[in-house]
């Protein structure tokens, strides 16, 4: 029977309208509000979900995205909008100021979130030189520095220009592309790897496709044309990112922007484009995802050096950024061009210069050099063979070493803290500092190399450089493809050919880093202990004998892999308490807006739309308002008389049965649905888990769980339960043959099932929502986590978000759908008030115990075998 037939038959019993046009336009009205109705419970769970994916991500141990912030807020409220249109369609004018109370809190969470960030004023291009009295926000950390090395220090740097972050605000203006972007970064999972890479690919190419303004472009042309005349040699360019952000202290992005080798300055646009679209890249949003950094203040300033052809290169750090007591400049140098050094690519010779005096080279390490990057002839840069005879030759004589070594402390001592340092010899010798950053220190390395006392059998592996501290466990996952990459999963051990920075996205979920080739100045490395994943690079050919899949212990510090998992000191502590990161305060100050939920007492004077102070209060507002407008005693002129009927176990109940096709017999004369009236399969099971097994009521209150209770209650009067609700105390069914819905209150505690249960497997689903408590918060979280267990146990998909629990089993057999909304009628019934006694353990296994017990000798439902 369809639902206009139904409400015929409901008609049919009461009293005859005037005419036929009466009786349709009554039909219809019902009709019409009812899908009110359920768009707005629809949209209630929708901001609800969204709600306590930000609570949740406010908790967790990495900060989320600015993207994710901004997008669970527009999703909490175009819901919460969504809900007042409806309640404005169940009843027109009757809560005056309710958009007002909306647009206010609205006005208070997008200040909260802030505008994107606006253009610097400035220049569109600057000499180097002036760059750093332009000043970081102009052109960008990295050239701001150089620029001062140049200027203030008399060091060397390449000469060259800065195509400053105003210029690419006026790129992203002038290609409109800021809405895009926004777009594309919130309908994304980012912790999806497939959907990190095909987004970022997708900004990126809006980047690659951009037009360049011609006032830019005339601009950069102009300073090219006066560069050209600056260098003796015929003029290409290292184009360099410099974007807002990069280099912090703790936040470097080693590694995570493009640069442009050798270009040709006729193609200067091209390199650009290229530049500032891996502001976007994977690895760098990512990064910012992890390091709690916003997109929107994501800006890219360019630096365009004139390139150095250099003999040799590589990086020097002022500190062992392992063992900040070990004294002495610590220099890694390769052949050719210092690209193989920041890469990781190949092993480069290791040099430490002890501070004398007089200044000496203290230790070093020789390795095989077989390739080095130069300047191809053309464009660009290739790798090519390296010369037998300087295989084995240092790439860094004594002399070279010395000097490098006295620039690098100069910039030690001048920016006041251990740096990292990269650098170029060109073909005459002269040295030229290219980069310069703060470099972030670990822990100690005292015991590093020993192997694990009576664990030798189960060494696999011994070698290589501590690039990052620390021991973890893991399966093994090599990773060579963007394919590979996308099918890394949460707590693998990372295993690299190359510690390449491209793989910088998978250390956020990687127990550890291993890699064939590498070491520890390389910018994998760097960001692996801004991250604290232990890291060991450099291990050589026997690495690529770790077995996909294989559950391993990589300890770094000892310089070892074993086999298993071995009880062994984990990665670094930090600080204590969770980081402080901008996207973090303004998630705080989006749930300050959004979260609280001050409205509980529908008789409480004081539960009115201008009362309304956060996005959870108007939720709550307008669920219990539509509530009373379908179901209250004022709103049955709405619909007829007879179609919520009151249910009649052994005595009236205050549950209350709306068919809205199906569900109960017919004819059905009175004002009670009896259950065997009712022909809702899914209601029987609940109602039987329901009343099964009786409850013992509830657990005897210890000191502490009626301190706890009274102090929520003194905390929050809203959840004081004195005054008597008559709508507070109804629990409606929404129930067709094969459908229940069922929302309700009871005492402190907030709960929802909904079962679509057919013959069909694949259209079968049954939810379960759980939310509430008038414990403490942790008390609370306790009885969700006891839930949790019962549920998983019982197959459903179950997930903690916030202060709520959400239970999914879809495409299961009638028989199995029926045996789960059972089993929630009996847990719905017995966990009541179970958070107060969640801080003693003895008791909380006592009801454990009991709940499994009784759970597992519930009776079949009669449900399922047609007994309804």
């Amino acid at each position: 029977m369809n639902l206009v037939e139904h409400f015929r038959r409901l008609f049919a019993q009461g009293p005859k309208p005037s005419g036929e046009e009466e009786v349709e336009r009554l039909r219809a009205e019902f009709a019409a509000r009812y899908r009110c109705f359920r768009d707005l419970l629809a949209a209630n769970q929708r901001a609800l979900g969204a709600l306590a994916e930000l609570e949740q991500a406010q908790a967790g141990e990495h900060g989320p995205a600015m993207a994710f912030v901004r997008g669970r807020a527009t999703a909490v409220a175009v819901n919460v909008y969504r809900m007042i249109q409806n309640l404005e369609a169940l009843a027109p004018d009757r809560y005056p100021g309710l958009k007002e109370s909306f647009k206010a809190v609205q006005a208070l969470v997008e200040a909260a979130l802030g505008p994107a960030p606006t253009p610097q004023d400035g220049p569109l291009v600057l000499p180097l030189e002036q760059a750093a009295s332009a000043g970081e926000p102009l052109a960008g950390p990295k050239m701001a520095v150089l620029g001062q090395v140049a200027a203030e220090l008399g060091l060397a740097t390449p000469p060259g220009l800065v195509i400053t972050s105003r210029a690419y605000a006026l790129v992203v203006e002038h290609n409109r592309l800021a809405e895009e972007i926004a777009r594309l970064l919130q309908i994304a999972d980012l912790e999806r790897t497939d959907q990190l890479f095909a987004t970022c690919s997708q900004v990126q190419g809006l980047f690659l496709r951009a037009r360049i303004p011609p006032e830019l472009a005339r601009a950069v042309e102009e300073g090219l044309m006066g560069l050209a005349q600056r260098t003796p040699e015929p003029l290409r360019l290292a184009m360099r990112s410099s974007a807002q952000g990069e280099d912090a202290p703790g936040a470097s992005f080693a590694g995570q922007f493009a640069s442009e080798l050798n270009v040709e300055p006729a193609r200067w646009d091209e390199a650009y484009r290229g530049v500032i679209a891996s502001l976007y890249s994977p690895p760098a949003v990512s990064y910012r995802r992890y390091m709690g950094l916003r997109d929107e203040d994501a800006a890219m300033a360019v630096g365009c050096l004139a390139m150095i052809s250099a003999r040799a290169g590589g990086v020097a750090y002022t500190a062992d950024p392992l063992d900040p007591a070990r004294q002495g400049v610590f220099i890694s140098s390769c052949w050719g061009l210092p690209k193989a050094v920041v890469d990781g690519s190949w092993d480069c010779d290791q040099f430490r210069v002890a501070p004398g005096p007089p200044p000496r080279i203290a230790e070093f390490h020789l390795a095989s050099k077989e390739r080095r990057y130069v300047c191809d002839p053309v464009e660009g840069v290739l790798p090519v063979p390296v010369e037998p005879q300087l295989r084995r030759a240092p790439s860094l004589d004594e002399a070279p070493a010395l000097e490098l070594a006295q620039a690098a402390r100069k910039l030690h001592q001048f920016f006041g803290g251990p740096q990292d340092v990269e650098w170029a010899l060109d073909e005459s010798g002269k040295l030229f500092i290219l980069q310069c950053r703060p470099l972030p220190l670990g822990v100690g390395g005292e015991g590093q190399g020993a192997v694990v006392s009576g664990q030798e059998d189960r060494l696999l592996l011994r070698g290589g450089i501590t690039a990052s501290p620390g021991a973890a466990a893991g399966p093994v996952r090599w990773v060579q493809t963007g394919g590979d990459a996308v099918a890394f999963e949460e707590g693998d051990v990372l295993a690299v050919e190359q510690p390449l920075p491209r793989w910088a996205p998978l250390l956020g979920r990687a127990a550890a880093l291993v890699g064939v080739k590498g070491g520890a100045a390389g910018h994998l490395a760097s960001v692996a202990r801004e991250f604290g994943v232990p890291a060991l690079l450099g291990v050589g050919p026997e690495a690529r004998a770790l077995v996909p899949g294989r559950e391993v212990t990589v300890d770094a510090g000892g310089r070892a892999v074993y086999a298993g998992r071995l009880a062994l000191p984990g990665r670094p502590v930090s600080g204590g308490g969770l980081p402080d990161t901008p996207v973090r305060r303004v998630l705080a100050q989006v749930l300050m807006h959004a979260a609280p939920l001050n409205l509980l007492d529908p008789e409480d004077p004081g539960f009115a739309p201008t009362a309304c102070r956060t996005l959870h209060d108007l939720t709550r507002f307008c669920h219990q308002k539509a509530v009373e407008e379908m179901f209250s005693q004022v709103a049955q002129e709405h619909f007829p008389l007879h179609a919520a009927r009151q249910l009649y176990y052994h005595a009236p109940m205050q549950w209350w049965i709306l068919d809205l096709d199906d569900g109960l017999r017919r004819p059905l004369s009175g004002k009670y649905a009896r259950l065997e009236d009712i022909l809702c399969a899914p209601f029987h099971a609940f109602w039987e888990g329901l009343v099964e097994v009786p409850w013992d009521g509830p657990p005897p209150l210890d000191a502490k769980g009626m301190a706890s209770v009274m102090f929520q209650a003194t905390a929050n009067p809203a959840l004081a339960t004195g005054v008597k609700s008559r709508l507070a105390e109804r629990n409606y069914f929404l129930i067709t043959r094969e459908f229940f819905n069922l929302q309700s209150r009871v005492g402190f505690h907030f709960s929802s099932v909904e079962a679509m249960v057919t013959p069909r497997a694949a259209d079968n689903l049954v939810s379960f929502c759980f939310r509430g408590g008038a414990a403490d918060s942790g008390r609370r979280r306790a009885r969700l986590e006891f839930l949790e267990g019962f549920l998983a146990g019982l197959g459903m998909a179950v997930s903690i978000k916030g202060d709520a629990l959400l239970a999914r089993a879809e495409e299961l057999p009638a028989p199995q759908c029926l045996r789960l909304v059972k089993a929630l009628g009996y847990l719905i019934m017995h966990t009541r008030q179970l958070d107060m006694i969640m801080a003693s353990p003895q008791r909380v296994e006592h009801y454990r115990a009991k709940i499994a017990a009784e759970l597992a000798g519930l009776k079949p439902t009669a449900a399922a075998s047609g007994g309804s």
